[in-house]
C-alpha cells in the first residue's frame, strides 16, 4: 500500500477529516543508514492521504525530532491522533532524548487546524509513573523504560478522554510476563493523570505490550496490541504461535483486560497492526515486518476482517 524507495515505513495510525479523507501518520527512517535496527532512533512521522486506503498521496513530514536540549531531540514515535471539542486535531506521539541516550520514553503532544502543519505543545504529558510502573536503571532486566505508544479515545462514559500506553510493571515476575496497559485521564487533553494500568503481568503474558488500540468490530470490543516472539513468555511462546499482532475480547474497556486471553492474527509477516474503518467496514492495516529473515518496511493493503465469536478473521 505505501513503499517508499528511500525510507523504511513501520508502525501507522490514521485519523478522518471532515471531507471522508483518510489520513495515515507513519514512522519512517531513512534506508541510508543501511543497518535496520538502527532506524527507531531515527525515526520522524511521515504523512500520506488516501480517499479509499489504497491509493496514497504523500505528503510533508508531521514531526521530526526537536532541538536539543528537549525531551524528544533524538527521535519521535507511534502515536494516535484525535479531534478535540474545540476542532483542533491533537497528535499525540512518543519522544525519546540524547541525553538519555533514547532508554527513556515519554509521551507528548502536537496540535494542528488542519491536520498538515503541527505545533508541539509544552511537554512532556505523560511519564512512567514509579508508583505504578517500571522506570529505566542501567542494571535493568530490560532495556528501556516503558512509556509509549499513546492510543487516545474519548471515555465510553462520557468523561472526557482516556489514553492507554506501552508500559511495564514492577515486580517479582519474570521480565518477559511483566508488559502492562498503561492509562491515563484527562478532562481536557491537555493535564493527563496516569493511572494504575488496566491489565496485570501474566505467565501467558509478555514482556511488552506495543501499540494498543481498543476498537469495536461487529459490536464486540477489541484490544489490539503486538509483541516480537523474542519478547513474549516462556509459556506463550511454547503454545508455538505464529502470529505477533494480539487480540483480546473485552466486555467493558476501562473495566481491564485479560491479557491471557490474547489470541494471534496470523499473518506471514504483519506487525503493529491498526484497525480504521471504511464504510463501516473494519479494515487491519500494518507493516511488513521479516520475511525470508530480512526486513521489510512497507505499509500492508488493508485486510477486511470480522469478528467470529472467538476470533479476529479475515472478511
Amino acid at each position: 500500500m505505501l513503499k517508499l524507495a528511500d525510507h523504511w515505513v513501520w508502525d501507522s495510525w490514521y485519523a478522518t477529516d471532515e471531507e471522508g479523507r483518510h489520513h495515515m501518520f507513519f514512522l519512517r527512517a531513512s534506508r541510508a543508514l543501511q543497518e535496520e535496527g538502527r532506524r527507531h532512533q531515527r525515526a520522524s512521522i511521515g504523512h500520506a492521504v488516501s480517499d479509499d486506503l489504497t491509493d496514497w498521496v504523500l505528503l510533508p513530514d508531521a514531526l521530526v525530532f526537536d532541538d536539543a536540549p528537549a525531551w524528544d531531540d533524538q527521535a519521535t514515535w507511534t502515536g494516535s491522533v484525535v479531534r478535540g471539542d474545540d476542532g483542533a486535531w491533537r497528535l499525540f506521539y512518543t519522544g525519546v532524548s540524547r541525553a538519555e541516550g533514547g532508554k527513556v520514553q515519554r509521551i507528548g503532544a502536537a496540535v494542528s487546524e488542519d491536520l498538515l502543519t503541527w505545533r508541539r505543545l509544552p511537554g512532556p504529558l505523560v511519564e512512567a509513573d514509579p508508583r505504578h510502573y517500571e522506570r529505566y536503571h542501567p542494571d535493568s532486566d530490560w532495556f528501556d523504560e516503558a512509556c509509549r505508544d499513546p492510543w487516545v479515545f474519548r471515555d465510553p462514559g462520557g468523561d472526557g478522554w482516556r489514553m492507554l500506553f506501552t508500559a511495564r510493571a514492577d515486580g517479582p515476575e519474570p521480565a518477559r510476563e511483566r508488559g502492562v496497559v498503561g492509562h491515563a485521564r484527562s478532562a481536557d487533553l491537555e493535564v493527563w493523570e496516569v493511572l494504575p494500568p488496566l491489565s496485570r503481568p501474566d505467565a501467558l503474558g509478555f514482556g511488552q505490550i506495543e501499540v494498543t488500540q481498543l476498537h469495536r468490530v461487529d459490536g464486540q470490543w477489541l484490544l489490539l496490541f503486538c509483541c516480537g516472539k523474542g519478547e513474549a513468555s516462556d509459556a506463550r511462546r511454547s503454545l508455538g504461535e505464529t502470529g505477533d499482532n494480539y487480540v483480546v475480547p473485552v466486555d467493558d474497556p476501562l473495566g481491564g483486560f485479560d491479557i491471557a486471553k490474547a489470541r494471534p492474527f496470523e499473518h506471514e509477516s504483519l506487525y503493529a497492526a491498526r484497525l480504521h474503518d471504511v464504510d463501516g467496514v473494519p479494515h487491519l492495516i500494518g507493516f511488513r515486518n521479516i520475511e525470508d529473515g530480512a526486513f521489510i518496511g512497507e505499509i500492508t493493503d488493508p485486510i477486511p476482517v470480522r469478528w467470529d465469536g472467538a476470533r479476529l478473521v479475515r472478511r
